[in-house]
């Protein structure tokens, strides 16, 4: 496998320049500050993603005020106290996007924070505690212990609550593919995710960046080339 600073260079030069690329990278968070994360932004951060999925992103955004309200503030005890009229009748609320499949994932997620807040002292603590370097192994259990957070959404719900990971996008994918990384086109099998994982991990301890940046990289270097404003506006009104 080639060096990580070939794939960067691309980068710098698709983007214009290293002030450029730099520009597009954005702060590495921190997984420890996860701790302090409360369950019901945990379950916002979610329930947001679910929503998303399959959806204008900037159309969720604008109306999250209002699914703030109509879930009550997306507390996971508060939630797991209503009766099922109160789902019932979220299916009709016009404040938020009337989906019951995704509703219903609300709730059973709901008991899924409330469960692992139990056992860990608060999700958030139970995610700072989660070794970096197997976040395959965290999208696994998120997969199969949350609801409808498999696949992109689990991974885009990591990036959004601040835990330092890839996102496997088409043009990561392709990217992955043209370093040498024996995976699907579209890869989603725990085999790929593994190959995935143990090549981010050696290119983390080959430049010494966090994953979001890895990732980010491998965007930018490959497939089509919007420039440096474009993608933050792009960023900026939830289209990427």
């Amino acid at each position: 496998m080639g060096s990580f600073e070939n794939i960067r260079t691309r980068a710098v030069r698709r983007k214009g320049g290293e002030a450029a690329l730099a520009s597009l990278l954005g702060q590495a968070p921190e997984n420890a500050a996860l701790a302090g994360v409360p369950d019901d932004r945990v379950l916002s951060a979610m329930a947001e993603r679910i929503f998303s999925a399959g959806f204008v992103w900037r159309v969720i955004r604008d109306k999250w005020p209002g699914f703030e309200e109509a879930f009550l503030g997306f507390q996971p005890k508060v939630l797991l106290f209503q009766p099922d009229e109160f789902w019932h009748d979220l299916a009709s609320d016009k404040r938020i996007v009337r989906n019951p499949q995704k509703i219903r994932a609300v709730r059973e997620n709901a008991a899924f924070v409330d469960r692992i807040s139990a056992e860990r002292g608060s999700f958030g603590a139970f995610l700072s505690a989660w070794p970096a370097g197997d976040q395959a192994g965290l999208l696994a259990f998120l997969g199969k212990n949350g609801s409808r957070l498999g696949g992109n959404t689990g991974q885009y719900f990591l990036r959004w609550i601040g835990w330092d990971g890839w996102v496997i996008s088409r043009d990561v994918a392709m990217a992955l593919k043209d370093a040498g990384v024996d995976i699907a086109e579209k890869p989603s099998s725990k085999k790929d995710m593994d190959k995935i994982q143990a090549q981010m991990n050696a290119w983390r301890e080959e430049t010494g960046l966090p994953y979001c940046h890895l990732s980010r990289v491998l965007a930018y270097s490959i497939g089509e080339n919007y420039d440096a404003g474009t993608i933050r506006q792009r960023v900026g009104s939830g289209e990427e």
